[in-house]
């Protein structure tokens, strides 16, 4: 089977995007009801928020330009991974790794490649597991394998990511050297704050725990007693 189905037949900006637009409404419809049962079964949510987005024109044309290629419709699909982008964001590192198995394991998503940049930062500080997976569209004639790509953070990743596009985005990527430095101290107190807080995470679950043993050791001995 070709990787990339979705180049059979497209032939045009519009049918493309309605494309990506479904695929982003399946993944999504997908990720919530993962989460609603996860809450269900553990009484607990590990996405705090969802986020997605359609890439713009301008940004396809730029990255196709970057990459060297023809603007056409056949290069965008095969080489613009992110057009459909889904961001989920977390609470803890913990979660990410959670959701990111969850995902593995449906179905009907199929992974394509998975970049790890918590363990592996980019060079800049940035931090994120990026998925790239694809969905079955079911249209009326054919089914279409539709890629999207999906990234999980945490709320500090998140926080650090949108700031430095921001700041970078000012300067058409070419920032000084010094803003750049900062920007990678910043990104390690971050990754501080996360460590911290999934830490104190576990310690509060510990205390609960231990709490509930000791209350129903307390309620033993009273019915003994």
């Amino acid at each position: 089977m070709e990787l990339n189905k979705m180049q059979d037949g497209i032939d045009s900006w519009e049918t493309a995007m309605f494309l990506y637009n479904s695929a982003l409404k399946e993944v999504g419809t997908k990720l919530e009801i993962l989460n609603d049962e996860f809450a269900h079964i553990h009484n607990y949510n590990p996405i705090e928020y969802i986020k997605s987005r359609i890439k713009t024109p301008e940004s396809i044309v730029k990255k196709l330009k970057r990459g060297g290629y023809e603007i056409c419709i056949d290069n965008m699909i095969r080489h613009v991974n992110d057009i459909a982008g889904i961001r989920l964001v977390c609470s803890f590192t913990s979660d990410i790794y959670r959701l990111s198995d969850m995902i593995g394991k449906q179905n009907d998503l199929t992974v394509v490649s998975v970049k790890d940049y918590i363990k592996n930062p980019k060079e800049s500080g940035y931090k994120s597991f990026h998925m790239l997976v694809t969905v079955p569209i079911f249209l009326s004639d054919r089914v279409v394998d539709t890629k999207v790509e999906i990234q999980i953070r945490t709320i500090a990743m998140d926080f650090w990511a949108s700031l430095e596009h921001k700041i970078y985005y000012k300067f058409e990527g070419n920032a000084p050297d010094y803003i750049s430095r900062d920007l990678r101290e910043c990104a390690n107190i971050v990754a501080n704050l996360d460590a911290k807080m999934l830490q104190l995470n576990r310690a509060i679950l510990e205390a609960k725990e231990n709490q509930a043993i000791n209350q129903a050791v307390k309620q033993e001995a009273y019915k003994a007693g």
